[in-house]
């Protein structure tokens, strides 16, 4: 029987890939990519010779069996995504459900993801907090909108920049406009931008300061009021 390798890729920097992953990725027997486009120059740039196929949210519940079958012959399988860590806002889930209930082995590289650069940038309490990943667009958006509002930890999410000037104004109607934030944007790229203010000040600033690229959003969590055991 062979393994499933979950193996996070670069954010931003080419450079953040980690010799471990590097050498995983050469010596399985195939990779499932989210787009085979994007990862092949990551592929090229470390001399990784390595068949791909696709592995996305459009095929991932079809091709479960097919891969699993792969892997219970004997095949050594990584999974990568276009950036970051699999399964965190990227496919993976449905896969590693499915290995783990077949009894294939999972082992999960530690690497790239988003969320942890742009909480501890920050500046806000990093000790205890939630990861969103997206906002619901629709559907519920209200509701856990109301829910963040009162959430005493500090609350991290990725957001498109086509909608982060809306959430933004959402969150200061749902939690204040005072509500201190930060927006982290193209982390660990060229032109990584760290913004740091109210709710209301990051909202004005976008509306000027038209943004583009992969965003994370992290709010500090709600204020606890004492009762009056507490005093």
């Amino acid at each position: 029987m062979g393994k499933l390798f979950l193996v996070p890729t670069p954010i931003g920097n080419l450079e953040d890939m980690t010799f471990r992953a590097v050498n995983v990725l050469k010596s399985v027997h195939l990779i499932l990519a989210e787009d085979t486009r994007t990862s092949s120059f990551l592929l090229k740039h470390y001399d990784i010779g390595v068949h791909m196929e696709s592995h996305h949210k459009f095929n991932e519940h079809r091709s479960l069996g097919r891969i699993t079958d792969k892997i219970l012959s004997g095949m050594d399988i990584a999974l990568i995504s276009d950036a970051g860590t699999p399964a965190i806002s990227d496919p993976g889930f449905l896969l590693v459900r499915e290995c783990r209930s077949l009894g294939i082995e999972v082992e999960t590289l530690p690497g790239a993801t988003a969320f942890v650069p742009a909480l501890v940038n920050s500046g806000l309490p990093c000790d205890r907090f939630c990861f969103e990943g997206f906002l619901p667009l629709k559907k519920g958006r209200q509701t856990r909108m109301k829910e963040l509002a009162i959430e005493p930890r500090t609350i991290v999410f990725y957001e498109s920049p086509y909608r982060l000037v809306k959430t933004l104004l959402q969150l200061a109607e749902y939690m204040g406009q005072t509500r201190e934030a930060a927006v982290s944007r193209e982390i660990s790229k060229h032109f990584e931008e760290n913004t740091r203010g109210t709710l209301e000040e990051l909202a004005n600033y976008y509306v000027a300061n038209e943004p583009k690229g992969e965003i994370v959003v992290v709010v500090k969590g709600a204020e606890q009021t004492k009762s009056k055991k507490d005093t």
